[in-house]
């Protein structure tokens, strides 16, 4: 099959190895990637191919689990300004003790979690309600509810260059002629979002100019865009403060720890866990633009639990 950016329902099926009325069961029932124009769906290839690892079962067990706990602390996930203050913190105050953080995007949590490889995982998966964050990824991922902490709600957005040069307004203006961006890798809750976005205003991201280039840390989208190599990236309101540059927000979202119940009790999460109602921690974010910690250091549910348990 001749590879293109979309692919047609015909083409879908070839590449799924369907018939094509089954394309139409999985839009419907299990969230397969589309979009319609002038009447016919269309499929991003790269969002097919995320939404294929999403849907992959019995991944090979690491040959090494996770020890029990002895001192060094290991978290996976979504890379985050305060979350990067928190670790220094927990080492200074507790030098028994390391903690250490893999920066693998949010979906990379869940899966290093589910392989037994960290003891939490922090993620921004926004689901497609456009509501709830990270349950529904977590419960697919993991096969199980984990305990859900919360860290922070943040302010996600677009840094742009300081005065806004660009004049960009909002995502549909990332589609103009002459606008380059620069990107965060898949998996990542940040770019989940953004393709969310150019899909609501009927945008194909590789259109974009600059939207296959890729950085691993928000930090690096502001440092693209304070460069002037990029005139717009996706990322949080906090760097925009750090750097001086403007910022368009999309909205507020929810950053998660997500615990195997099993490590729950753990001394080094709880020590972490314990550690974000300590003064020294909400100090922290005094110096820092977007942030919210009214739900931090306590348990989240998904909405329907919630209803059940009145």
């Amino acid at each position: 099959m001749e590879e293109k950016t979309l692919l047609s329902t015909r083409e879908i099926a070839r590449f799924l190895n369907i018939n094509e009325k089954m394309v139409y069961t999985l839009i419907a029932e299990k969230g397969l990637p589309a979009t319609k124009a002038t009447g016919k769906w269309l499929f991003p290839r790269h969002l097919v191919e995320q939404w294929l690892e999403n849907q992959t079962i019995n991944y090979p067990k690491t040959a090494d689990p996770l020890p029990p706990y002895h001192g060094l602390l290991i978290i996976s996930g979504s890379n985050d300004i305060l979350l990067d203050k928190a670790l220094s913190l927990f080492n200074r105050l507790y030098p028994e003790n390391v903690a250490v953080f893999g920066n693998l995007g949010s979906l990379g949590g869940l899966r290093a979690l589910r392989r037994n490889l960290c003891h939490i995982a922090s993620s921004h998966l926004l689901q497609e309600n456009d509501q709830e964050y990270n349950f529904g990824f977590a419960k697919e991922e993991l096969g199980q509810m984990p305990g859900v902490v919360n860290f922070c709600k943040r302010e996600q957005g677009l840094l742009v260059g300081k005065g806004n040069p660009k004049k960009i307004e909002g995502v549909p203006d990332l589609g103009r002629k002459g606008i380059r961006i620069v990107n965060r890798q898949l998996g990542t809750g940040t770019r989940l979002l953004l393709d969310g976005e150019l899909t609501k205003a009927g945008i194909e991201g590789e259109r974009i100019q600059g939207y296959d280039r890729e950085v691993t840390r928000h930090f690096d989208v502001g440092l693209e865009v304070l460069s002037g190599r990029a005139d717009a990236g996706p990322g949080i309101r906090a760097v925009a403060g750090l750097l001086d540059l403007d910022f368009i927000s999309l909205r507020w979202e929810r950053f998660d720890f997500l615990i195997q119940k099993d490590r729950f009790f753990e001394r080094g999460v709880q020590l972490f866990l314990g550690l974000l109602s300590e003064p020294a921690f909400r100090e922290l974010v005094k110096d820092l633009e977007g942030y919210d910690l009214d739900l931090c250091g306590k348990m989240v549910f998904p909405i329907e639990a919630t209803e059940e348990r009145r």
